[in-house]
């Protein structure tokens, strides 16, 4: 009688599969994700800023069928939804879902569209996890554009973590700033319009400027507060970091 072999707990194979894969090509890494059973259904996450047309052009070469999960907070700039429009027609992305907060939720918790302001916590909490955590519900994986660049708790992310009960896969982890440059101009990718006006990093209009060439590029994302992530990236044991209540 065959041995039956139980499969690893969810952290071990994280860090068996950043073993495998962590030192291949990020195209290679997206390719395995994607058709690999040992993964399961995926989608990947795209905020569709600065940096976020490289892992989109890579799927789209790969699988232009992917699932592309695109969070509308309500707070995006026109910007972005418009270059949003433009990258998945130019790339023909044939399964980009746009997930919007719940109405109901926004009535209760913030009728005014003022929560962002005291408590940015919150509004994350309502605007992102909430309804990313509901778009997730029928995956095993997904895919993140996150780097060791951009500092912070983002230093040592390796290419497979276990958050939540899923696997998340980064691929482009070691990239730096000059290998997404290099990738557009090779491959003739639009930027972000914003890119022009100074944004490096772009999230909510609210909270979200401009930043000077000697800042870091995540510099101003909630310029002036403690605050440095949205939330929807939670710690490696998959506790979900709590929101800030509103009063």
């Amino acid at each position: 009688m065959p041995l039956e072999y139980a499969p690893l707990p969810l952290p071990e194979r994280a860090a068996d599969l950043t073993a495998r894969w962590g030192e291949d090509t990020a195209e290679d890494v997206l390719a395995y994700a994607l058709d690999s059973a040992e993964i399961g259904t995926t989608a990947l996450v795209s905020s569709f800023g600065a940096e976020s047309i490289v892992l989109l052009h890579m799927v789209a070469r790969i699988d232009r069928t992917t699932p592309v999960i695109f969070l509308d907070t309500g707070f995006l700039f026109p910007e972005t939804l418009d270059y949003q429009r433009s990258v998945a027609t130019k790339l023909r992305l044939t399964n980009v879902r746009t997930v919007a907060p719940d109405r109901t939720d926004l009535f209760l918790n913030d009728p005014d569209a003022r929560l962002h302001r005291n408590h940015p916590d919150a509004c994350c909490d309502l605007r992102k996890i909430k309804p990313l955590a509901r778009a997730l519900e029928p995956f095993e994986a997904w895919i993140t554009g996150r780097k060791r660049i951009h500092g912070g708790k983002r230093v040592d992310l390796p290419v497979y973590e276990a958050e939540n009960g899923r696997l998340k896969i980064n691929p482009l982890t070691a990239w730096a700033p000059t290998d997404i440059e290099n990738y557009m101009r090779r491959n003739g990718l639009p930027k972000h319009p914003l890119i022009a006006k100074g944004y490096k990093s772009i999230g909510c209009e609210p909270c979200t400027t401009r930043v000077r060439d000697d800042e870091d590029a995540r510099a101003g994302r909630w310029r002036g507060k403690a605050k440095t992530e949205c939330g929807i990236h939670f710690d490696a044991d998959g506790a979900v970091r709590p929101a800030i209540a509103a009063e």
